[in-house]
This record gives C-alpha cells, structure tokens and sequence, in this order.
C-alpha cells in the first residue's frame, strides 16, 4: 500500500495459487442468454422490443409500483426524475451524505444545489437533521439514498416531505429486493430509481429503472429519455432530451435476473448471517430497522480495534476484494463548499467500516476463508 492506495505492483505474486473472491459479481440464473439469443433472432436489438416491456413488467409485479421506465443507469434515471419535476438553476436538494456520487451528480446536471443530510445509527438519513434543513433551506426535493441495501425510517422521512412540501426522490439503486412493512423500497415515494449495475444484486451489465405511480411523469420521462422526439414524421423538437433508454439485449438480460431476485435475497442475507457469526466479537455489523427486510447487498461492518484499510490489503493480498465503505460526499473536495447538516456518523462509518465480498455464487467455505483471513491478521 502506498499513499493509502491498492496496486497490484504492492501485491507482488503473494495471491499466486489463490482462488479469486470478488467483492460482488455478476451471478446469472441461466435463462438470460435463452432470452438474449431471442433477442438476436428478432434483430430487436435497439432501445425497444418485448424484452423492454418485459423488464419494466416484472419491475412493476414485483415491487408494486404502477409505472416503471427502463434506462441507461440508475443516474440517468434520477436525471429524468429531476428534470420532470422541475428541478433547476436556484433549486436546493437535499441528499444523504453517505452516499456514492452517482445519487448527487444529476442534481449538478441541472443546475441545482446539493445540501448534505448526515446519516443516522441505522447509517440512513438522520430524520432531526432533516427536518432541520428542510426547515432552514426551503428544498424543492429530497433525494434519500436506501444505504446498502437497507430502508430507514422512511415514514418520518415521507411525512416530513409532504409536511414541508418537498418532492421525495428514492435512490433505490442498492435497494431491490428490500421491503419495509411489506412495502418494497422505492415507491414511497414522488420518484424511486433502481440500478442493475454489474455488481447490484441483480445486473444486466449496465441499466437502471425508473418508477412512479405518476403516469404523467413516467410518461415525459419517457419522451425525454428519446431524445424529446415530437410526433412528427420527421424529427421535430420543441425541447431537449438523452438517449437514456435501456436496449433491448440488456433488457433480456434484465428479464432473467427478474426470475430469481428472491434467491439472490435469501442468499445475500445467509453470507451476512455467516459473517455476523463469526465476526461478531471483533467488528459491529450494520443494523436492519425493525419491520423490515433489506437485501443486504453487502454486508458492512465497522472494526472494533482492527484498521479498515489495512484490513483490506491484507485481503488483497489473499486475492480476495473489499471495499471501504463510502466516502460521506460532504467531506469530497468536489463538494468542499457545499452546505451541510452532519452529526459525525456517516465520517465514523468511513474511517472504521468496510464492505465484505457478498456475491451470491460464493460457497459458505469461501465466506469462511474471509472470516479467517480477517481474525488471523
């Protein structure tokens, strides 16, 4: 390690020999190449087709919102929900702290100013500092993120929008598959977006979703995310738009994954349960809210003595991935001068925690061969 940097010039050859465990990879079901050699056989292969459709269905069965839009990313899809609801130059919005940057960049896409919510003992949005700002800054939305895989307490939060006349945007990207008092996350609120990134609990390579039970607002999200064609026979356009839908191969992909999200939950809580067994005398795990049921994406857990990062070499070294947990965006120099509400948690979690390899196709012996790593450093 040098300068606090993770190379493989410091590893040397020490993981010759070593089986690989990634932080959390692709896991596919086996139907996914069925539905994308469709897919080819179609020649559907644009940003429409069945398996678009399909995708934005199973979206919508399983989550239970009424409206779903297939995108590009998880970003693009906060973007569109920014943009419907008219968040401009002027605009403040309020967004957790402890987050990755892809939930703040749209709001700089459109001009608007990000002010900073610090988290909570759950490592959520802090529902007193919220009100605080929500108080103090007149927001025009707020954009909670559901931290790995994990809800909050989000009645406080939905009450306290509508108290204060606040939009409430889910960033639900890490959320699929997490439920609070049988409500999955996401459609609490005005907008919730969903990522399938390579390494979410589901992925088609790269994608997002975007839902609402706002027909009209899916509706100009989904002529926005065309390029804000007109319906004319030529192109015609009256405002701008992005090139933000999902294609249809992805889509195919997304459609398989659908079929087993339930499998991928059930074993992403097992790993957990297996780390929390054995680690629990040397580090504190991230905690659930009670009602409810998080997909536990990753499993986090702060060290009680043990220092993160050297943690995390020592792992590398045993050709094993980690990750520290997020840096709060409001200690990032991006954000340097941007307002904030903290309290000194979501900087605790990062200088202490770390993310455990949580991949769904790891054996219970690849969970205790981290563990061991881990107790014997």
């Amino acid at each position: 390690m040098e300068n606090g940097e993770l190379t493989i010039e410091n590893v040397g050859n020490d993981f010759l020999g070593l089986k690989k465990i990634y932080l959390s990879p692709p896991h596919m079901s086996g139907n996914e190449l069925n539905y994308v050699k469709k897919v080819f056989e179609s020649n559907y292969i644009a940003p429409l087709g069945e398996y678009v459709d399909k995708f934005e269905e199973s979206v919508k069965s399983y989550t239970g919102t009424k409206n779903a839009l297939a995108v590009i990313n998880a970003t693009s899809a906060l973007h569109l929900a920014l943009r419907v609801l008219g968040i401009n130059s002027g605009d403040k919005v309020l967004v957790s702290t402890f987050t990755f940057i892809g939930g703040v960049s749209p709001v700089l896409y459109q001009g608007a100013e990000p002010v900073f919510i610090d988290a909570d003992e759950y490592w959520q949005m802090d529902v007193n500092l919220l009100e605080e700002a929500l108080k103090k800054e007149k927001p025009k939305a707020v954009i909670l993120a559901h931290l790995y895989g994990q809800l909050g307490k989000i009645d406080d939060i939905v009450y306290l929008c509508k108290k204060y006349g606040a939009y409430l945007i889910e960033d639900a990207a890490e959320s699929l598959g997490a439920f609070y008092k049988g409500k999955h996350s996401g459609i609490f609120g005005d907008f919730g977006v969903f990522s399938f990134n390579g390494n979410k609990i589901l992925t088609t390579s790269g994608g997002g979703m975007l839902v609402s039970n706002n027909e009209e607002w899916i509706k100009e999200a989904k002529f926005l995310s065309t390029q804000a064609k007109e319906d004319f026979p030529w192109y015609e356009h009256e405002t701008y738009g992005y090139n933000y839908r999902m294609s249809n191969v992805l889509a195919a992909i997304g459609v398989g994954q659908m079929e087993v999200i339930e499998k991928r939950v059930k074993r992403k809580r097992g790993i957990f349960e297996l780390y929390r067994e054995n680690l629990s005398d040397i580090a504190e795990f991230m905690p659930e809210i009670e009602h409810s049921r998080g997909n536990r994406w990753l499993t986090t857990l702060l060290f009680k003595d043990k220092e993160p990062l050297k943690v995390m070499e020592v792992l590398y070294k045993n050709n094993i991935e980690s990750r520290p947990l997020w840096k709060p965006m409001h200690m990032q120099p991006l954000f340097s001068n941007a307002k904030s509400y903290v309290n000194g948690k979501s900087e605790k979690y990062f200088n202490k925690g770390l993310c455990l390899p949580s991949g769904t196709a790891m054996s219970d012996d690849d969970v205790r061969r981290v563990c061991d790593i881990i107790r014997n450093f």
